[in-house]
């Protein structure tokens, strides 16, 4: 017998009708023999819509409220989910993160999970029920919720395959697989059979928004299959795992093997910066503490006694960004939401030199001005002004060869 962990989206549970849906597909599972933990997100818009309110009080509302506000959205979801699989024959029972036993570090909106005590999801499964659980959430040392973040179901997921050893974590979302690129951007990309952990963890830091970052570390951490595939067709997904294996959708090696591109980039320019050792950590420091996370980061070379600092992060932590440099007197900055980063990611470039060359070439023939740059052994990813990013996406597909025949 097979342990199953399913995660659905929100799109996937958005209204009754899916809600029925994704019921008899994981019914179905379980008929199959599999024990099933389905981990599942709110309906649709309900996130947004519950921030939405709680700004019609107040601009600045204190995390921890704002953390027991929007994990209701997640408990709407599994009691439904559960009555539609009872109605349908199907033993279920729906959990919260918190009764699911997942324990997190006490960082409102941002929390890290330490571990699952998952006894009583393995009991409910010894009990012959499909289990139900809460995505986004978890319970503190002192009995606080706390939220994941962002794709933070994702992170639940995996970790809940992890803490039952299962044999495979089907992450369902409302497309049917891991792309070369976003097929809303690039029409001629297509749909990968297989992905490495280290190229979908790019991929997905970069910018593509099918799996969150934090579940693709912890899969590769502890060796969990995933599977990522569509909630509304039967079609086979994309497998996300350690090496990838050849087949006949894969007829040659790709250098690189997808374009991401994220619009979601706040570009911060710190300005007469004192030339001091320890000056840079101090900055980092203080963000780090307000759970702010920096992407690229760029040191302008010495011209007097000051220096300027570049870097990169979410648009969600702007207020927090503004706090930080506030605070630590550096008054002379700005913040640049107009901007957007586009990036390659292939193992092929460990192997081949003149990649990176190749892609700021596609750029400047597109009129596209580089602002900022970062690399890894398998990744190029660039800052751009937002108007270039879907048009260089598309040029880049092409150029490397990605294009469906």
């Amino acid at each position: 017998m097979s342990i199953i962990v399913q995660k659905f989206g929100g799109s996937s549970v958005a209204n009754a009708e899916r809600i029925q849906r994704v019921a008899k597909r994981v019914g179905e599972t379980a008929a199959a023999g599999n024990q099933v933990v389905v981990i599942v997100s709110a309906m649709g818009d309900t996130t947004d819509d519950l921030i939405a309110l709680a700004r019609q009080l107040t601009q600045n509302p204190s995390r921890r409220e704002m953390d027991m506000l929007l994990a209701t959205g997640e408990q709407q979801s599994i009691a439904l989910l559960a009555m539609a699989l009872n109605e349908m024959g199907y033993a279920a029972i729906s959990l919260t993160g918190p009764q699911a036993g997942y324990h997190t570090d006490g960082i409102f909106a941002k929390a890290k999970i330490l571990e699952i005590a998952g006894e009583r999801v393995k009991q409910e499964l010894d009990n012959g029920n499909i289990v139900v659980v809460a995505g986004f959430q978890g319970i503190d040392a002192i009995g606080d919720i706390n939220t994941l973040g962002r794709g933070g179901s994702d992170t639940s997921a995996v970790a809940m395959a992890v803490a039952l050893k299962a044999d495979v974590c089907e992450i369902f979302t409302d497309v049917d697989g891991v792309y070369t690129a976003d097929p809303r951007v690039v029409k001629k990309a297509w749909k990968m059979p297989q992905v490495s952990y280290d190229e979908m963890l790019e991929m997905a830091a970069m910018g593509a928004l099918v799996l969150q970052p934090r579940s693709v570390e912890i899969a590769k951490q502890y060796g969990i299959k995933l599977h990522v595939r569509s909630s509304f067709n039967y079609s086979e997904g994309t497998i996300v795992l350690e090496e990838v294996t050849m087949n006949e959708n894969i007829e040659k090696e790709y250098v690189v093997i997808g374009v991401a591109h994220d619009m979601n980039v706040l570009k911060v320019n710190i300005f007469d910066v004192p030339d001091q050792p320890g000056i840079a950590s101090k900055i980092f420091s203080a963000l780090a503490k307000e759970k702010v996370n920096v992407d690229m980061i760029v040191q302008a070379g010495k011209q007097s006694e000051y220096q300027e600092i570049s870097f990169t992060t979410g648009r969600d932590d702007q207020d927090k960004v503004k706090k930080v440099l506030d605070g630590l007197g550096l008054i002379n900055y700005n913040l640049d939401g107009t901007v957007a980063k586009i990036s390659i990611v292939g193992a092929g470039m460990i192997t081949n030199p003149g990649v990176a060359a190749k892609m700021f070439r596609i750029l400047a023939d597109k009129g596209c001005n580089i602002e900022m740059i970062s690399t890894s052994e398998i990744k190029v990813s660039c800052i751009v002004a937002q108007e270039y990013v879907k048009d260089a996406a598309v040029a880049l597909h092409t150029a490397f060869g990605l294009d469906a025949e």
